[in-house]
């Protein structure tokens, strides 16, 4: 049956009663009495239906539907209604809301930052990435146009242009940003900032390992060549000069095939096809080793001491060597003829520690933050008389992040560094 009949028979029955009743007293009581009955009869009716729209307006005011009235007649199928279509209502508002909060979840856990802005650039919704990237706080200002907050001419040229179809790169509170706008519906916008500090950072490394890498191989393959050529063009050289050149090219592919092997080392360190294969490393033997190839590099020039007090660990024994030693012979190449060289490992309550001790020439506090750094050298010049690759301490880095452990370096110039590995308690075995 159609359910708008269903909805009218009740109204009709209750008015059909009010007027048969009507009726009935015209009848045996004379036009007059009727009437007022039936005049009474529906009063209360028009009282009762104006009750319930009362109650449906003020329920409108607050649609709860907890606080849905109940109906009589045919009120009781609106409410009825009107009850489920609320639920119906309230179940797509909280998984909306629920989704939304997933939504902003998400967004804030991106690295990127992004902002939702108006068609005129107000700023109605952030995450905390671009707060560091642009300085932005939601809180603060929500309802603000984002041109006002970012004073930077380059990004006012990329708004006003308009030309969205490619990002900006943008240098913003020192930091390398790529911004980006994305239109979409038809009032709102989408910035997106992506940090790019960090990949330029790289990228110049990246170069200026190629390029320093090149450097240091051409030096000895110059000298090499050199040779090879005064000994090509003068086949008649005394056995003085041709036994010094040879002692010279050898020295400078010696030199080469450092490189190659700390260059190779380094690719291995980093690479995850080569991961950490643990084994209980002998402390006392394997620091005698490095002392006594500091000893060998020293040539008798420097006292080096070497006190043992601490225990075993758990790592690669080849890789602590070469992170050792290479901390030792930069103390050797470092340290005037004449100086100290204290090799400490010790116990301490937060884990074992490795203390490289020297009265070298020291480094200024400027330098000391990018001495890991791939072919980084404090002073060229003297790094040449050295003979070391500066590849070192690169070395030193990635063993000890494959360690888990940290180095901390101090040192003062002409005084002298400072070097200690800190092991995690766990190490010890």
């Amino acid at each position: 049956m159609n359910p708008h009949l269903l909805f009218w028979i009740p109204a009709v029955l209750r008015l059909s009663f009010i007027l048969l009743g009507a009726g009935v007293l015209w009848y045996f009581f004379g036009p007059v009495f009727g009437l007022l009955c039936g005049m009474a009869g529906m009063c209360v009716l028009l009282c009762v239906q104006l009750h319930y729209l009362y109650r449906l307006a003020d329920w409108l005011d607050n649609p709860n539907s907890a606080k849905l009235p109940d109906g009589w007649g045919a009120w009781t199928d609106i409410f009825s209604r009107l009850y489920k279509l609320r639920r119906g209502d309230e179940k797509n508002q909280a998984e909306l809301t629920e989704w939304l909060a997933r939504f902003r979840q998400a967004m804030s856990l991106l690295p990127d930052g992004v902002v939702i802005m108006d068609d005129v650039l107000f700023l109605e919704w952030c995450n905390p990435a671009v707060e560091k990237h642009l300085g932005l706080h939601l809180d603060r200002d929500k309802g603000r146009r984002v041109t006002n907050l970012v004073r930077s001419p380059e990004f006012m040229d990329y708004i006003i242009l308009g030309r969205y179809d490619q990002p900006l790169t943008l240098s913003f509170r020192e930091r390398k940003l790529i911004v980006h706008i994305i239109p979409f519906e038809n009032r709102r916008q989408i910035l997106v900032t992506h940090d790019a500090t960090e990949s330029q950072r790289i990228e110049m490394m990246r170069r200026d390992f190629i390029a320093n890498a090149s450097h240091e191989l051409r030096t000895p393959l110059t000298v090499i060549n050199g040779f090879l050529e005064i000994a090509a063009s003068q086949p008649n050289l005394d056995t003085q000069t041709r036994m010094a050149h040879l002692k010279l090219m050898a020295e400078q592919g010696q030199r080469m095939q450092n490189l190659v092997e700390d260059m190779l080392a380094l690719t291995r360190l980093e690479s995850i096809e080569y991961p950490l294969r643990p084994e209980r490393v002998g402390i006392a033997a394997l620091l005698e080793q490095v002392h006594q190839e500091g000893m060998a590099l020293s040539g008798g020039k420097h006292q080096i001491s070497l006190a043992v007090d601490g225990p075993d660990i758990r790592g690669s024994t080849e890789e602590l060597r070469s992170a050792f030693g290479n901390l030792v012979s930069n103390a050797v190449r470092y340290t005037p003829a004449d100086g100290s060289i204290d090799i400490v490992w010790r116990d301490t309550a937060s884990g074992p520690q490795l203390v490289v001790r020297d009265t070298g020439i020291g480094i200024r506090q400027e330098h000391i933050s990018r001495l890991t750094e791939r072919f980084y050298r404090v002073d060229k010049s003297r790094s040449r008389e050295t003979q070391g690759t500066g590849l070192g301490l690169a070395i030193v880095k990635h063993v000890l992040i494959r360690h888990n452990a940290v180095l901390a370096i101090d040192s003062q110039p002409e005084k002298g560094s400072t070097f200690t590995v800190s092991f995690p308690k766990e190490s010890v075995c």
